[in-house]
């Protein structure tokens, strides 16, 4: 197979035969909805047909924009069932092509959906990214004598969103895209060559070469998480020479998120008397998925924490205060063995050290002085079958650090003042925002008990240094704070976004959040500008301040300059997502239909 893959990588072109494989490939005459139809009757017709999104067309049947499960779920969870989808069809995801439209001249566009249309510019089809990977197989099933595959080979394997794995007839791994490398944590260098079902968990991919019967749709548990996924045969001279793995998306997270949202919204319209107490309610646990962020740094972060939480080892979590560490740990839980049981978490540092031993351990009635009847459990004992978190470790005094040790040695406990023994069925995580070498040398911290929680370290990386997360940070905790005030959903402005950016931000995250907050609060316009923001974090940033009052002048030069710096800004991040609008708006924080007025402004449409 692998020699079969250098061959074929080894041609230049696709013949004729090649080119129409689109009319081949398309699902003709598609389901289709008008943009007046509303949400419901979108849902109904996506319901009884086998896709996952509706063409949206004009009455002359020309394809306008379409509708995803997925934005249906949304107008749902937002109450919009029986509101008309004209204000919600996307036209970002999907470009618009002929049925002679060639697989290369197809794959560069990276685009989720294709249109099909004729002469006369009315939808004759749709494309889909499965159609693609479809003919993908099909053409290196049929097409092994032809001159050149290099270009669609590398193209689908590195512009997917998706995860791609490619194995020969013995199951071993001959090609892997970056997006499942990011995802399973290894370098693809590490990954080529070997068994497949050394490299991804519970994979299925060395039977389908023996089978060679394709699996659509399959959920696969990967680092404990749930996974859609393709496996899709490779035939070549009558035999199985391969198979194509494809993660469908990340996870199913988010739809479990949607869904678990929308059951909360009925529930809140339940009457008092009625609704059912939830003892979760009040501490919802954060997942893996829902950490916000696309840096190489978050993503290797995530990986390693997804690769570990299925294993029951002493995690460390390293960072500066204000990273997110905690989330983290409560991923881990949420993933591990651990999960039905609690999630238990303790501030080394705002302990008083005379009162430490009680809050970990608990104690038995009579214990001292004005011990509570009956006693009280300590956060071993609630954290029983669960998960322990100690976070600020290294604010823990010497002594409880020596007792630490014993129980993490020994693996049971006491109360203080007890005598039954409880086995510790405890994951224990710890936290520390200080260096515990540097600790450990001043006498601080002890060696011992430093290597016994430093099993496997997870890296938090400080806000400064990965900066590509702050725009989607900023989206996402601005649309979660005008809904905690109860106001209209607000913007950022591309130079308000720009100086956000720049700023160093010694509070990580928690100073963000601070930050936005006092700006939702205060801001009464739609859109949150430069201007708005604190004066201390523009004198942080490298972008020049102009003096109107001083200067009226400057106006003028003021304006020039930001309308430049915002063409610059909107056109990078606009080709950093391969012209994704929808993406594009959601990075820069503002509404799709600001980013389309700014993109005509500044003649980019």
């Amino acid at each position: 197979m692998l020699t079969y893959l250098n061959d074929i990588c080894q041609k230049q072109m696709f013949n004729q035969k090649a080119k129409a494989s689109i009319a081949n490939l398309m699902v003709a005459n598609p389901s289709f909805i008008h943009p007046n139809s509303t949400f419901k009757q979108a849902a109904h017709i996506l319901n009884s047909s086998d896709l996952d999104c509706l063409p949206v067309v004009s009455e002359k049947m020309k394809p306008i924009g379409l509708v995803t499960s997925a934005s249906l779920l949304r107008g749902f969870l937002h109450g919009k069932e029986n509101e008309a989808l004209i204000h919600d069809i996307m036209q970002e995801r999907f470009s618009i092509i002929t049925a002679d439209t060639s697989l290369p001249d197809l794959l560069p566009l990276a685009r989720d959906y294709y249109l099909v249309v004729d002469q006369e510019g009315k939808m004759t089809g749709l494309v889909t990214k499965n159609e693609i990977v479809r003919g993908v197989s099909t053409y290196v099933q049929e097409h092994d004598h032809l001159d050149h595959s290099s270009e669609i080979i590398n193209i689908i394997l590195e512009s997917a969103y998706e995860g791609i794995a490619v194995v020969d007839d013995h199951g071993i791994v001959v090609a892997f895209n970056d997006a499942y490398s990011r995802f399973i944590g290894v370098e693809k260098e590490e990954v080529i060559g070997k068994n497949v079902q050394d490299v991804i968990d519970n994979t299925n991919l060395h039977n389908t070469v023996k089978t060679g019967l394709p699996e659509r749709g399959a959920i696969q548990y990967i680092h404990g998480q749930a996974m859609v996924v393709h496996r899709i045969p490779i035939w070549q001279n009558n035999r199985v020479a391969g198979a194509i793995g494809m993660l469908i998306f990340e996870g199913l997270s988010e739809l479990y998120k949607i869904y678990e949202r929308m059951q909360q919204n009925k529930k809140d319209t339940l009457p008092q008397h009625s609704r059912i107490p939830d003892k979760q309610q009040n501490h919802p646990i954060i997942t893996l998925d829902q950490i916000i962020g696309t840096s190489p740094s978050t993503a290797e972060s995530k990986a390693i924490a997804r690769k570990i939480a299925v294993k029951n080892v002493t995690t460390l979590i390293t960072g500066e205060s204000g990273t997110g560490k905690e989330m983290y740990a409560q991923g881990i839980h949420d993933l591990s063995s651990y999960s039905s049981g609690n999630f238990v978490s303790i501030n080394c540092g705002a302990i008083p050290a005379t009162l430490f031993e009680a809050e970990l351990f608990g104690y038995d009635e009579g214990a001292f002085t004005d011990a509570r009847k009956g006693g009280k459990p300590g956060k071993f004992e609630l954290a029983q079958n669960g998960t322990l978190f100690l976070d600020e470790i290294g604010e823990m005094p010497l002594d409880m650090q020596t007792k630490l040790l014993r129980v993490l040695q020994e693996k049971e406990f006491e109360r203080i003042g007890g005598t039954k023994r409880f086995n510790l069925h405890t994951r224990i995580i710890t936290a520390t925002n200080k260096s515990l070498r540097k600790l450990m040398e001043q006498g601080a911290f002890r060696e011992d008990l430093y290597y016994r929680i430093n099993v496997v370290e997870i890296p938090v990386a400080p806000l400064r240094e990965r900066k590509e997360d702050i725009p989607p940070l900023v989206s996402h905790y601005i649309h979660q704070l005008c809904a905690k005030h109860d106001l209209p959903p607000k913007s950022v402005t591309p130079e308000a976004m720009n100086s956000l950016v720049q700023y160093p931000w010694p509070g990580n995250i928690r100073e963000l959040t601070n930050v936005l907050e006092k700006l939702i609060v205060l801001v009464d316009n739609e859109e949150i500008d430069r201007r708005h923001l604190p004066s201390y974090l523009l004198e942080r940033t490298t972008e020049p301040a102009f003096d109107w009052n001083e200067n009226p002048a400057s106006l003028n030069r003021m304006k020039q300059f930001e309308a430049e710096q915002e063409k610059e800004w909107i056109t990078a991040v606009l080709n950093k997502n391969n012209g994704n609008k929808a993406k594009t708006a959601a990075e820069l924080g503002v509404h799709r239909t600001t980013l389309y007025q700014k993109l005509k402004k500044h003649h980019l449409l």
